[in-house]
């Protein structure tokens, strides 16, 4: 039993609705059922209670239970309750009940999921006719001539190719001409019954999703009675038809079946599992406020305070490298909208060998989707639908289909209202254009690998409130730097496992160690020029007013120092100038330091010195503000340019800004060696531990020229 999810039955709302078309139709099927049991019987087929009683054990077992009851009939409950989603889509019609028994309409049905279409058949063809009437397939490739005792149901679930609308068009004018009811099914009529069929429609159904007041019909059909207590109405949601009868199946009583249904359901909506919400997460940024939007938004909607169509979040494309937590922001993201997760993947849609089986598999999400909002549909690997564009060869065809199909649902969002698309992808620059235009996935964001402070708090998470308690684990985000939420899980659960088998509870070395792997930390020089190098990116961009600092840390590779983006379009010389200053600046302070500099600022194509020289060129041969004047050089003439004396040129900039930037840290040795000392003991300082710093130890700001004449914009 589940308390939370369920609560007595007479505070149901709808409690009060007659049903009368769905209770008429359970009986037809119970009065069915019971005839197949009667037959059974009087043909000897089912003897279970003529074998029970010459068996020794039931002899026994019949003494202490007396008599046998009578027992109620069930009906399967997957066909109880499509009987009753049939019957409110036919009873929503005004006439059509009395139309479909006395006259000859034509009707279209629509199951959105392609394993209701038989079900659906089964319950049209025992209980929406006039008795004595039959019902006829019309959907072969050849005309049935029908007669008046005969009603004719087309029936497509999208499985074959000639589940198309030019397809099957002559047969519905043979069957219109017979003036009988015709009743077109499919979860997607529109792309998969005939055309004609379609312009003939007189009445077009769909069949609704499962409530409290359908779920206990169908409990009633199943056990013979009602049950006292209903279900949360966010679980009630999610039943698929399927889940019924693995849910009765053993369930006694009809507050069993309740209970049941809960536990089943509990299991498998994925915002109800444990896990942490939207609101614990660290590290989504923009992601994150992305959705704590949407999930306002969409608790609006479902209250009806807010229209679909005003909402704005309804589509977003998440990028970023594996592990950075994609689809753990999608069930996050669930779970603090309260609504359910659907998810699939693009692998799962190519995983049949047909075209037909992929194309029914991304039109069952949609439509799983459609029935279950509002909701989150998460589509993982979406680079795995090529651009169309890109493809050539024999499978141009097959994936042009599959992409037009996927754009075609993905555009349609108002006729899914309640359902928010979010997919993933490791690759985005691979994906359809088309996907990302506007009314689609229109919104990109890309996930970064999560900074210090974030790798820290996640660390605490997958460690729980009471595993290092008191400890610090700024340690081991720094020796993560760079890794994602996906390697701290797994870190820890190995840190974890190691423990136990030492007999003892995890620690910060037991982490650390799974984090190195092998690799040594920074030797205590290593580590005191490395926090010299970065205070001096620190002092220098402060001085001459760079741009924000963000963090300094420390980690086994070395140390960085981040800072907000400096440079945009609107960048002039003189901040351009300062840049490259703040750039050099490592160096500089190494130098005055120790009298020597590493060559850790100069290693690769990211380092200080190759970006500050990439600046410097780029001032004269791309920005239009050097010796050249205003002049672009294209980048793949650059090495001719430099060959003929500009060289030197860039040199000189840089050693002006080398220059400029050792005058500021000579003013600043106090204020260096302090930001350094406090940086080597933590391993890391946030941008207000560096103001509290320079506050308490900085010398007087004295604006630093170093002007270079030969460097005038235009000079010779």
């Amino acid at each position: 039993m589940l308390p939370s999810s369920t609560t007595p039955n007479d505070q149901h709302p709808d409690a009060q609705v007659p049903d009368a078309l769905a209770r008429a139709f359970l009986r037809t099927l119970a009065q069915e059922e019971r005839r197949k049991t009667k037959l059974k019987g009087d043909l000897g087929l089912d003897c279970d209670f003529d074998l029970e009683s010459d068996d020794p054990v039931e002899r026994i077992l019949a003494q202490t239970e007396g008599e046998r009851k009578t027992e109620h009939v069930p009906i399967p409950a997957d066909l109880a309750a499509v009987a009753v989603l049939v019957a409110r889509a036919i009873e929503a019609e005004d006439g059509l009940v009395r139309r479909l028994r006395r006259e000859a309409p034509v009707v279209i049905t629509t199951t959105h999921l392609p394993d209701l279409v038989e079900p659906v058949r089964d319950v049209l063809e025992r209980c929406v006719f006039r008795p004595g009437v039959r019902a006829m397939d019309l959907s072969g490739n050849r005309a049935v001539a029908l007669g008046a005792k005969q009603a004719g149901l087309l029936i497509r679930d999208g499985s074959h190719k000639e589940h198309r609308p030019d397809v099957g068009n002559l047969m519905v004018a043979s069957a219109l001409h017979a003036r009988v009811p015709i009743v077109g099914v499919a979860p997607d009529p529109t792309r998969q019954l005939p055309r004609d069929l379609l312009r003939a429609a007189e009445h077009r159904i769909v069949l609704p999703g499962l409530d409290q007041s359908g779920l206990d019909l169908v409990i009633e059909a199943v056990t013979g009675g009602c049950p006292t207590r209903r279900i949360d109405p966010d679980l009630v949601r999610t039943v698929d038809i399927a889940d019924l009868p693995i849910a009765f199946r053993g369930a006694a009583s009809p507050d069993a079946c309740i209970d049941a249904v809960a536990r089943v359901m509990a299991a498998k909506a994925d915002y109800f599992q444990t896990g942490p919400s939207l609101e614990e997460l660290d590290g989504y940024g923009t992601a994150k406020d992305w959705g704590l939007a949407l999930a306002v938004d969409l608790q609006a909607y479902r209250g009806g305070r807010l229209a679909w169509a005003d909402i704005d979040n309804r589509g977003l494309l998440l990028s970023g490298p594996p592990g950075v937590g994609k689809t753990s922001f999608a069930r996050a993201l669930a779970k603090s909208a309260r609504v359910p997760l659907v998810a699939t993947s693009v692998a799962e849609w190519n995983a049949s060998d047909y075209l037909s089986g992929t194309l029914q598999a991304i039109r069952r999400a949609f439509a799983q989707a459609r029935a279950q909002a509002p909701c989150i549909l998460f589509i993982d690997e979406l680079d795995g639908i090529s651009d169309r564009a890109q493809i050539r060869g024999e499978h141009v065809q097959y994936w042009t289909q599959v992409v037009n199909l996927f754009l075609e649902l993905l555009a349609g969002v108002e006729e899914r209202p309640g359902v928010v698309v979010v997919a993933a992808s490791n690759h985005p620059e691979m994906i359809d254009p088309a996907v990302k235009r506007a009314g689609r996935l229109d919104r990109e964001i890309a996930i970064k690998r999560p900074d210090t402070m974030s790798l820290a708090r996640i660390f605490r998470h997958h460690l729980g409130v009471d595993a290092l308690a008191e400890a610090s684990l700024l340690p081991l985000a720094l020796a993560a730097r760079g890794k994602t939420g996906a390697d701290v899980e797994a870190f820890v659960r190995r840190a974890r496992g190691a423990a136990r088998r030492a007999g003892r509870q995890i620690g910060l070395d037991d982490i650390l160690a799974e984090i190195r792997q092998g690799r040594l930390a920074m030797s205590e020089a290593s580590r005191r020029r490395a926090a010299i190098h970065e205070a001096g990116h620190a002092i220098v961009s402060l001085s001459l007013g760079h741009s924000a600092i963000v963090d300094l840390s420390l980690h086994d590779g070395g140390g960085e120092a981040q800072f907000e983006p400096p440079v945009d379009g609107a960048a002039t010389l003189p901040k351009l100038e300062v840049a490259l200053a703040m750039l050099l600046a490592g160096r500089a302070a190494e130098e005055i330091t120790f009298g020597d500099i590493s060559i850790g600022s100069s290693l690769g194509s990211g380092s200080d010195l190759a970006q500050a020289t990439e600046l410097a060129r780029n001032i004269d041969l791309q920005f239009g503000l050097g010796k050249l004047g205003p002049y672009y050089v294209d980048p793949t003439d650059s090495p001719l340019y430099l060959a003929h004396g500009l060289v030197e040129t860039v040199a000189e900039r840089l050693r002006g800004a080398y220059a400029r930037a050792r005058a500021v840290l000579e003013t600043q040795t106090p204020a260096l060696r302090a930001i350094a000392l406090e940086l080597a003991e933590a391993g890391y300082l946030s941008a207000k531990d560096v103001d509290r710093i320079m506050l308490a130890h900085a010398a007087p700001a004295h604006p630093v020229e170093m002007p270079v004449p030969a460097l005038t914009m235009g000079a010779a």
